[in-house]
Protein backbone atom coordinates (compact mmCIF):
# COMPACT_ATOMS: atom_id res chain seq x y z
CA UNK A 1 0.00 0.00 0.00
CA UNK A 2 1.34 3.52 -1.26
CA UNK A 3 1.51 5.63 1.86
CA UNK A 4 -0.01 9.50 0.84
CA UNK A 5 2.89 12.40 0.80
CA UNK A 6 1.97 14.83 3.90
CA UNK A 7 0.15 17.88 2.08
CA UNK A 8 1.02 21.65 3.45
CA UNK A 9 -2.58 21.64 4.70
CA UNK A 10 -0.91 19.25 6.93
CA UNK A 11 1.57 20.97 7.79
CA UNK A 12 -0.15 24.45 8.30
CA UNK A 13 -2.64 22.38 11.02
CA UNK A 14 0.72 21.47 13.25
CA UNK A 15 2.38 24.51 12.86
CA UNK A 16 -1.12 26.06 14.24
CA UNK A 17 -1.38 23.92 17.48
CA UNK A 18 1.97 24.74 17.76
CA UNK A 19 1.63 28.35 18.08
CA UNK A 20 -1.38 27.24 20.35
CA UNK A 21 0.45 25.93 22.59
CA UNK A 22 3.06 28.30 22.69
CA UNK A 23 0.44 30.75 23.34
CA UNK A 24 -0.80 29.10 26.30
CA UNK A 25 2.25 28.14 27.92
CA UNK A 26 3.43 32.24 27.97
CA UNK A 27 0.07 33.06 29.60
CA UNK A 28 0.69 30.53 32.05
CA UNK A 29 4.32 31.70 32.48
CA UNK A 30 3.28 35.46 32.45
CA UNK A 31 0.62 34.39 35.44
CA UNK A 32 3.42 32.88 37.72
CA UNK A 33 4.98 35.93 37.32
CA UNK A 34 2.22 38.32 38.67
CA UNK A 35 1.40 35.62 41.29
CA UNK A 36 5.37 36.01 42.45
CA UNK A 37 4.94 39.73 41.87
CA UNK A 38 2.13 40.24 44.49
CA UNK A 39 3.54 37.60 46.79
CA UNK A 40 6.86 39.73 46.67
CA UNK A 41 4.92 42.98 47.50
CA UNK A 42 2.72 41.45 50.10
CA UNK A 43 -0.61 42.02 48.46
CA UNK A 44 -1.67 38.42 47.87
CA UNK A 45 -0.93 35.60 50.76
CA UNK A 46 -1.42 32.08 50.48
CA UNK A 47 -2.80 30.35 53.57
CA UNK A 48 -0.43 28.53 55.74
CA UNK A 49 -2.04 25.59 58.11
CA UNK A 50 0.50 26.99 60.68
CA UNK A 51 -0.52 30.12 60.63
CA UNK A 52 -4.25 29.58 62.46
CA UNK A 53 -3.00 30.37 65.97
CA UNK A 54 -1.38 33.26 64.96
CA UNK A 55 -4.19 34.66 63.26
CA UNK A 56 -7.12 33.52 66.04
CA UNK A 57 -4.16 35.57 68.68
CA UNK A 58 -4.65 38.91 66.42
CA UNK A 59 -8.64 38.25 66.15
CA UNK A 60 -8.92 38.30 70.22
CA UNK A 61 -6.90 40.81 70.50
CA UNK A 62 -8.76 42.71 68.02
CA UNK A 63 -11.83 41.46 70.14
CA UNK A 64 -10.34 43.30 73.38
CA UNK A 65 -9.80 46.21 72.17
CA UNK A 66 -13.55 46.28 70.89
CA UNK A 67 -14.83 45.85 74.41
CA UNK A 68 -12.56 48.27 75.86
CA UNK A 69 -13.60 51.14 73.74
CA UNK A 70 -17.21 49.78 74.20
CA UNK A 71 -16.66 49.97 77.84
CA UNK A 72 -15.17 53.51 77.32
CA UNK A 73 -18.61 54.95 75.80
CA UNK A 74 -20.52 52.34 77.86
CA UNK A 75 -22.37 49.49 76.52
CA UNK A 76 -24.44 50.21 73.44
CA UNK A 77 -26.01 46.76 72.71
CA UNK A 78 -26.11 45.39 69.47
CA UNK A 79 -26.14 47.93 66.80
CA UNK A 80 -28.06 47.43 63.03
CA UNK A 81 -29.81 50.17 60.68
CA UNK A 82 -33.23 49.27 59.95
CA UNK A 83 -34.68 51.30 56.77
CA UNK A 84 -37.93 52.41 57.50
CA UNK A 85 -38.99 54.49 54.59
CA UNK A 86 -37.92 55.82 50.87
CA UNK A 87 -40.22 58.64 51.12
CA UNK A 88 -39.22 60.09 53.28
CA UNK A 89 -35.83 58.83 53.65
CA UNK A 90 -35.87 58.00 57.05
CA UNK A 91 -33.92 55.24 59.10
CA UNK A 92 -33.03 54.07 62.57
CA UNK A 93 -30.07 53.15 64.21
CA UNK A 94 -30.76 51.15 66.54
CA UNK A 95 -28.63 51.06 70.19
CA UNK A 96 -26.46 54.78 68.62
CA UNK A 97 -26.10 55.88 72.04
CA UNK A 98 -25.44 54.39 75.53
CA UNK A 99 -27.50 54.31 78.62
CA UNK A 100 -24.66 55.95 80.42
CA UNK A 101 -24.37 58.79 77.01
CA UNK A 102 -28.19 59.43 77.38
CA UNK A 103 -28.32 59.89 81.18
CA UNK A 104 -25.23 61.86 80.53
CA UNK A 105 -27.18 64.69 78.30
CA UNK A 106 -30.11 64.89 80.42
CA UNK A 107 -28.12 65.50 83.83
CA UNK A 108 -26.47 68.26 81.38
CA UNK A 109 -29.11 69.76 79.77
CA UNK A 110 -31.53 69.33 83.18
CA UNK A 111 -30.46 72.40 84.60
CA UNK A 112 -30.63 74.74 81.53
CA UNK A 113 -34.24 73.46 80.41
CA UNK A 114 -36.50 76.20 78.90
CA UNK A 115 -39.65 76.89 77.01
CA UNK A 116 -39.11 75.80 73.32
CA UNK A 117 -39.98 77.67 70.67
CA UNK A 118 -40.31 77.31 66.92
CA UNK A 119 -38.88 79.51 64.01
CA UNK A 120 -41.03 82.37 62.56
CA UNK A 121 -41.18 81.59 58.40
CA UNK A 122 -41.80 85.52 57.95
CA UNK A 123 -39.10 86.82 60.18
CA UNK A 124 -36.86 83.85 61.11
CA UNK A 125 -36.91 84.56 64.54
CA UNK A 126 -37.71 82.42 67.42
CA UNK A 127 -41.05 82.72 68.73
CA UNK A 128 -43.33 80.92 71.44
CA UNK A 129 -46.37 78.83 70.23
CA UNK A 130 -48.57 76.32 71.14
CA UNK A 131 -47.89 73.71 68.17
CA UNK A 132 -44.28 72.63 70.59
CA UNK A 133 -45.43 72.41 74.42
CA UNK A 134 -41.75 70.91 75.03
CA UNK A 135 -38.81 72.26 76.91
CA UNK A 136 -35.65 72.04 76.09
CA UNK A 137 -31.94 73.27 75.65
CA UNK A 138 -28.94 73.26 73.07
CA UNK A 139 -25.45 71.90 74.21
CA UNK A 140 -22.65 74.05 72.38
CA UNK A 141 -21.23 71.73 69.44
CA UNK A 142 -17.64 70.04 70.66
CA UNK A 143 -18.40 70.88 74.16
CA UNK A 144 -16.65 67.84 75.70
CA UNK A 145 -15.67 64.36 74.86
CA UNK A 146 -18.85 62.60 75.28
CA UNK A 147 -20.18 65.33 72.77
CA UNK A 148 -17.79 64.99 70.66
CA UNK A 149 -17.57 61.54 70.64
CA UNK A 150 -21.61 61.75 69.79
CA UNK A 151 -21.21 64.29 67.18
CA UNK A 152 -18.27 62.06 65.46
CA UNK A 153 -20.66 58.90 65.06
CA UNK A 154 -23.43 60.80 64.38
CA UNK A 155 -20.89 62.30 60.88
CA UNK A 156 -20.05 58.90 60.17
CA UNK A 157 -23.58 57.89 60.22
CA UNK A 158 -24.49 60.89 57.86
CA UNK A 159 -21.34 61.12 55.51
CA UNK A 160 -21.56 64.64 56.78
CA UNK A 161 -18.59 66.49 58.35
CA UNK A 162 -19.21 67.46 61.88
CA UNK A 163 -18.65 70.79 61.22
CA UNK A 164 -21.99 70.93 59.35
CA UNK A 165 -24.15 69.98 62.13
CA UNK A 166 -25.94 72.61 64.78
CA UNK A 167 -25.38 72.36 68.60
CA UNK A 168 -27.09 69.41 70.09
CA UNK A 169 -30.69 69.99 71.50
CA UNK A 170 -31.79 68.29 74.40
CA UNK A 171 -36.05 68.23 74.43
CA UNK A 172 -38.32 66.82 77.34
CA UNK A 173 -42.04 66.50 77.18
CA UNK A 174 -43.81 65.59 80.18
CA UNK A 175 -47.72 64.00 79.46
CA UNK A 176 -49.96 65.97 77.25
CA UNK A 177 -46.48 68.22 75.75
CA UNK A 178 -46.25 67.47 72.29
CA UNK A 179 -44.58 68.91 68.61
CA UNK A 180 -47.65 69.50 66.05
CA UNK A 181 -46.27 68.29 62.51
CA UNK A 182 -43.71 70.75 60.90
CA UNK A 183 -40.96 70.69 58.52
CA UNK A 184 -37.15 71.41 59.97
CA UNK A 185 -36.36 72.71 56.60
CA UNK A 186 -36.30 76.61 56.97
CA UNK A 187 -38.65 79.02 54.39
CA UNK A 188 -37.34 81.93 55.17
CA UNK A 189 -33.73 83.33 54.05
CA UNK A 190 -32.56 84.58 57.70
CA UNK A 191 -31.92 81.31 58.91
CA UNK A 192 -30.09 79.86 55.72
CA UNK A 193 -27.66 82.49 56.07
CA UNK A 194 -25.31 80.20 58.10
CA UNK A 195 -24.53 77.17 56.81
CA UNK A 196 -27.47 77.29 54.37
CA UNK A 197 -30.96 74.61 54.46
CA UNK A 198 -30.99 71.92 56.86
CA UNK A 199 -30.30 69.08 55.07
CA UNK A 200 -30.90 66.10 57.64
CA UNK A 201 -31.92 65.27 61.15
CA UNK A 202 -30.74 63.07 63.76
CA UNK A 203 -33.19 62.24 66.60
CA UNK A 204 -31.87 60.32 69.57
CA UNK A 205 -34.27 59.12 72.41
CA UNK A 206 -32.51 59.38 75.51
CA UNK A 207 -35.70 57.73 77.02
CA UNK A 208 -38.22 54.78 77.08
CA UNK A 209 -42.09 56.33 76.64
CA UNK A 210 -44.03 54.09 78.55
CA UNK A 211 -47.32 55.11 76.38
CA UNK A 212 -47.40 57.73 73.25
CA UNK A 213 -44.75 60.33 72.28
CA UNK A 214 -44.16 58.85 68.51
CA UNK A 215 -42.25 60.77 66.38
CA UNK A 216 -44.83 60.48 63.33
CA UNK A 217 -44.62 61.21 59.56
CA UNK A 218 -48.58 61.81 58.06
CA UNK A 219 -47.07 62.60 54.65
CA UNK A 220 -44.99 59.65 54.36
CA UNK A 221 -45.60 56.98 51.48
CA UNK A 222 -45.92 53.49 52.87
CA UNK A 223 -47.51 50.86 54.41
CA UNK A 224 -47.61 51.77 57.97
CA UNK A 225 -49.56 48.81 59.19
CA UNK A 226 -46.82 46.95 58.59
CA UNK A 227 -44.80 47.37 61.51
CA UNK A 228 -45.29 44.84 64.15
CA UNK A 229 -46.29 46.87 66.98
CA UNK A 230 -48.64 49.11 65.34
CA UNK A 231 -51.40 48.37 68.05
CA UNK A 232 -49.19 49.85 70.59
CA UNK A 233 -49.16 53.02 68.81
CA UNK A 234 -51.02 55.66 70.20
CA UNK A 235 -54.18 57.37 67.96
CA UNK A 236 -51.47 60.15 66.95
CA UNK A 237 -48.77 57.27 65.71
CA UNK A 238 -51.66 55.58 63.82
CA UNK A 239 -51.82 58.56 61.55
CA UNK A 240 -48.84 58.02 59.50
CA UNK A 241 -45.71 55.85 59.62
CA UNK A 242 -43.78 56.00 63.30
CA UNK A 243 -41.26 55.53 65.39
CA UNK A 244 -41.71 54.65 69.11
CA UNK A 245 -39.25 56.07 71.21
CA UNK A 246 -36.42 53.77 72.59
CA UNK A 247 -34.02 55.01 74.91
CA UNK A 248 -30.40 55.02 72.42
CA UNK A 249 -32.31 54.84 69.37
CA UNK A 250 -31.49 57.44 66.76
CA UNK A 251 -33.78 58.06 63.79
CA UNK A 252 -32.26 60.19 60.25
CA UNK A 253 -34.41 61.49 58.06
CA UNK A 254 -33.25 63.63 55.50
CA UNK A 255 -35.43 66.94 54.22
CA UNK A 256 -33.91 66.94 51.20
CA UNK A 257 -34.25 65.04 47.97
CA UNK A 258 -31.12 63.66 46.31
CA UNK A 259 -31.56 66.36 43.95
CA UNK A 260 -31.45 69.04 46.55
CA UNK A 261 -35.20 69.69 46.44
CA UNK A 262 -37.26 70.00 49.70
CA UNK A 263 -38.74 66.91 50.68
CA UNK A 264 -42.51 67.66 51.57
CA UNK A 265 -42.46 64.36 52.39
CA UNK A 266 -40.35 64.91 55.53
CA UNK A 267 -42.88 66.41 57.58
CA UNK A 268 -42.97 65.17 60.93
CA UNK A 269 -44.40 65.80 64.65
CA UNK A 270 -43.87 64.53 68.19
CA UNK A 271 -46.92 63.16 69.46
CA UNK A 272 -48.54 63.84 72.97
CA UNK A 273 -46.93 61.72 75.81
CA UNK A 274 -49.84 59.93 77.42
CA UNK A 275 -47.89 58.06 80.16
CA UNK A 276 -44.26 59.01 81.63
CA UNK A 277 -41.42 61.62 80.41
CA UNK A 278 -39.91 61.41 77.02
CA UNK A 279 -36.41 62.92 76.95
CA UNK A 280 -34.82 63.27 73.04
CA UNK A 281 -31.82 65.10 71.63
CA UNK A 282 -31.86 66.27 68.09
CA UNK A 283 -28.81 67.51 65.73
CA UNK A 284 -29.49 69.11 62.86
CA UNK A 285 -27.19 69.17 59.91
CA UNK A 286 -26.94 71.64 57.41
CA UNK A 287 -25.74 71.61 53.32
CA UNK A 288 -22.44 73.75 54.14
CA UNK A 289 -20.17 74.18 57.37
CA UNK A 290 -22.47 75.76 60.46
CA UNK A 291 -20.24 78.12 62.19
CA UNK A 292 -20.72 78.46 66.14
Amino acid sequence: MMMKAKGPRHSRLQSKRSSSATLVLAMLLMLSFVLLLLLALGIFSLPIVSDAPSKANDLASFARKAVTRSGELGQRGDQWTEVISWEPRAFVHHNFLSKEECDYLIDLAKPHMEKSTVVDSGTGQSKDSRVRTSSGTFLKRGRDKVIRNIEKRIADFTFIPVEHGEGLQVLHYEVGQKYEPHFDYFQDEFNTQNGGQRIATVLMYLSDVEEGGETVFPAAVGNFSSVPWYNELSECGKKGLSVKPKMGDALLFWSMKPDASLDPSSLHGGCPVIKGNKWSSTKWVRVNEYKI
